[in-house]
């Protein structure tokens, strides 16, 4: 629904001031803090009310009860609207490819200045290899899962040392990562699992250390906590594999930005799906290489790395090569 849910106001006003009431009483009971969480989210709830405009759609959900949300598909009158006490504000990142796509997110205009800077690293430090025969879309993945399975053998056998190998679900690196366990069994692997706790995701990094002498092979998710953000500097990774080109699942809300960038910009497509998608590949991809001493090797995995739309997204300091599996 793209109308702001105005009837429902008033009657969460009155519940807060009624929780409010009652909270302010201090009085312990088994639902005191379920009470207090209400609270702060009916709060959230109406701060965004505020803002709702054509950017926003309502998303009503009736699984186990009614559950209503207010959903942004476009930040961009937000951002700008924050940054306009500013005299500048610069916005920088190591994956902000396509710039268009970036700046208008971000709610930036045309005529704002922006700078493009080459890789500080030697792009020679960095193999990067393309496998673009495999399918690894949903329909395909069972078919071609042998061979997903000994392109990893295959990278991770060149070198000794430790590798990550992303996948674009949890179903899909567990079928993999079961077959692969079969089949090798002599390699060492460790797992991302959902919803790790910080001592679980601490013990998966402190894995990847840089004096063993082994291979370990860490199987993870593409835009997940190990896909961006961390730092293995270098012998701790020393190469990973990305299958698949980070395509976002379906659902509700990605079909609803689809829906408004297609009237928009018409390419909703990819304002939903191809670019948050590369994003992610990017991400994994420069996990890689973190300092100017590193060196390894990425392997892309995924007959879509063919087309356009996205391999023109691809750095412009990489070298591709591609990637044959031995018959």
């Amino acid at each position: 629904m793209r109308l702001r849910p105005l009837n429902l106001i008033p009657l969460i006003e009155d519940t807060l001031k009624a929780a409010e009431n009652w909270l302010a009483q201090n009085q312990t009971t088994d639902f005191r803090e379920v009470l207090l969480q209400l609270y702060f989210r009916l709060h959230v709830f109406l701060r965004t009310a505020e803002f709702y405009d054509a950017s926003y759609r309502t998303i009503v959900e009736s699984q186990d009860g009614v559950k209503l949300r207010l959903f942004c598909l476009d930040p961009a009158s937000r951002i700008r609207a924050a940054c306009e006490p500013a005299q500048a504000t610069v916005f920088f990142s190591g994956t902000l490819s396509p710039m268009d796509y970036y700046r208008a997110l971000l709610g930036g205009e045309e005529t704002d200045r922006q700078l493009q800077l080459p890789s500080p690293f030697p792009p020679e430090n960095l193999v990067v290899l393309v496998n673009d025969k495999i399918r690894t879309d949903l329909k395909n993945r069972v078919a071609t899962l042998a061979e997903i399975v000994n392109g990893i053998r295959e990278l991770v056998a060149g070198r000794q040392g430790n590798y990550l190998v992303y996948f674009p679900s949890y179903q899909y690196l567990n079928v993999a990562l079961d077959q692969f366990r079969e089949a090798h069994p002599e390699i060492a692997i460790i797992e991302q699992r959902p919803r790790m706790s910080e001592a679980e995701r601490e013990e998966f990094l402190a894995a990847f250390a840089a004096d063993h002498n082994k291979t370990l092979v860490g199987f993870a998710v593409l835009g997940g906590i190990f896909g961006e953000g961390i730092d293995l500097t270098g012998e701790r990774l020393i190469g990973a594999v990305i299958v698949g080109v980070g395509l976002p699942q379906l659902c509700v809300e990605r079909d609803l930005i689809c829906d408004y960038f297609q009237e928009r910009t018409g390419a909703g497509f990819e304002y939903a799906y191809t670019f948050p998608g590369m994003n992610r590949v990017l991400q994994a991809a420069g996990r890689v290489i973190r300092s100017e001493t590193d060196r390894g090797t990425v392997l892309l995995i995924d007959r879509r790395f063919a087309e356009a739309r996205y391999n023109q997204l691809f750095p412009k300091h990489w070298a591709l090569r591609s990637f044959e599996l031995r018959t």
